[in-house]
């Protein structure tokens, strides 16, 4: 059977994606490849090279370069505007000769210098080929890239996707607030809750990884080849480097990180990786909880909202896909995050090349995760409440009330009412390895001798009604106070 397949078309010759983000699902995460993708990161180089040489201008480091014109900002400033296919592509050529990423765009910004008088007419920008990427080492130019690159897929596209989902969490929490449901510990039956109160639990443990993504730290570093500044201070010796380093890389919206080896340490990127990978966990025990509720039968799947077929020989059904898509990925991108945190914080003396490759797969990490936020989303939106389903499981259940009938004799036993002693064991007479219908369980009650308004409390008691401050924390009104 290989044989037949070595003898097919062959799609290598062909743009055929090898992995599936670039091919079945790249519709849900191609906004990345503005950030995270070869293109996107060199033309964050080519920025940060363009950016270079306007601020050293501006500041008169460079005797000899004097202040751009704004005509000639501008005519630098578009030439990160206009980097498509055509300027890719020349980019990919100069490299094959180059065998280096960062020297092309170095060379592609060269060539831009020299054809400036196309454009401008009398400019000095041909004669300042000397100024690009002075200074520099490629991990000045990459380091600071890789965060522009960073931040803007985290803050322009998987925080808006994250917080879409808390949002749906909180609208399903409110919508389902009063809603009692049978809470199942080890997988018994258990104290009742409200499915809102379960939602709102996610939303609000989504929330607090997302205030501290929010609030990550993108560093970068401008200082040589070994994080000194020592040409730049034997050929500019009159500068104050590390403050213009500073004052760059704030420039480009990042924080300056002042102590570095030739490459700046990666610790930010292992925090903030660590961080989405706990979202990322986060997210898949929703995902399993509400696969587990669908097979509960607490949740129904709108056909027509989940556009699903459902199984493809057994029409009955129709399967969470959603949520196992989301599960796949989300483990997925926790592994790869995960490598990128535990690996990217360690470089050999002042340098080596493992983060090259490394980091080339922040996209794919962060993808699988805006992949599964997608499935997470789109399957919140094709569940329907069960009311009825959860109301028969609970009347199923009333031992579940022998938590309220134990600790109600406690504080009566505690207040002097008579022959409250052994609660526990009583209800566990009672409960253990049995079913309680209503009727056993008020006669119960109704034996114990209470005093007269606990004993009402707990005949009015019921599975539906056992639920706490439930409602309350599932419209954080109970937070509020």
């Amino acid at each position: 059977m290989q044989t037949l397949l070595d003898n097919c078309f062959d799609f290598a010759q062909t743009d055929t994606a090898l992995g599936p983000l670039d091919g079945r699902y790249r519709s849900h995460v191609a906004a990345l490849t503005n950030y995270l993708s070869e293109p996107a990161l060199n033309r964050s180089r080519l920025l940060v090279e363009v950016e270079w040489l306007i601020f050293l201008a501006e500041n008169r480091v460079l005797k000899g370069v004097a202040p751009f014109s704004e005509e000639e900002k501008r005519y630098l400033r578009s030439l990160i505007e206009n980097f498509g296919e055509a300027e890719v592509a020349e980019l990919k050529q100069i490299e094959a000769e180059t065998k280096h990423d960062v020297k092309a765009v170095e060379y592609f910004l060269q060539e831009r210098l020299r054809r400036a008088g196309d454009v401008l007419g009398e400019t000095a920008l041909p004669r300042y080929l000397a100024a690009v990427h002075i200074f520099c080492t490629s991990e000045d130019i990459n380091n600071l890239a890789y965060g522009i690159g960073i931040k803007g897929a985290v803050e322009k596209v998987w925080l808006p996707r994250a917080k879409k989902l808390v949002d749906q969490l909180g609208a399903l929490a409110a919508q389902a607030a009063e809603v009692p449901m049978l809470a199942h510990t080890h997988g018994q039956p258990a104290t009742p809750v409200t499915l809102g109160k379960e939602m709102a639990v996610f939303a609000y443990r989504l929330n607090r990884q997302i205030l501290r993504i929010e609030n990550a730290e993108y560093l970068g570093k401008i200082n040589g080849a070994t994080g000194t500044w020592a040409a730049h201070k034997v050929a500019v010796p009159g500068a104050n480097w590390p403050r213009l380093a500073k004052s760059f890389v704030e420039h480009l919206g990042l924080s300056w990180n002042p102590l570095t080896t030739q490459i700046e340490s990666h610790d930010w990127q292992s925090e903030l990786y660590s961080d989405l990978a706990r979202a990322n966990r986060i997210m898949h025990n929703l995902a399993t909880d509400c696969w587990s509720y669908i097979s509960m039968g607490y949740f129904h799947q709108n056909l027509a909202a989940q556009g699903s077929t459902g199984s493809s020989t057994m029409p009955h059904k129709v399967n969470p896909i959603r949520f196992e898509n989301a599960e796949a990925n989300l483990e997925i991108s926790c592994a790869l995050l995960e490598t990128l945190a535990q690996t990217l914080v360690t470089s050999r003396l002042q340098r080596d090349l493992t983060d090259s490759s490394t980091q080339r797969n922040i996209g794919v990490a962060i993808g699988h995760s805006l992949l599964a936020l997608y499935n997470l989303s789109g399957g919140l939106g094709g569940l329907d409440v069960a009311n009825q389903v959860m109301a028969d499981d609970l009347d199923r259940n009333w031992e579940v009330l022998g938590e309220a009938v134990q600790q109600v004799m406690r504080v009566e036993g505690l207040a002097g009412t008579p022959g409250m002693d052994n609660p526990y064991e009583r209800l566990k007479e009672l409960t253990r390895d049995s079913k309680v219908d209503e009727t056993a369980m008020r006669k119960f009650v109704l034996s114990l001798g209470l005093s007269e308004e606990a004993q009402a409390r707990l005949v009015a008691l019921t599975p539906q009604t056992y639920i706490g401050y439930a409602p309350e924390l599932a419209t954080g009104k109970l937070l509020e106070n």
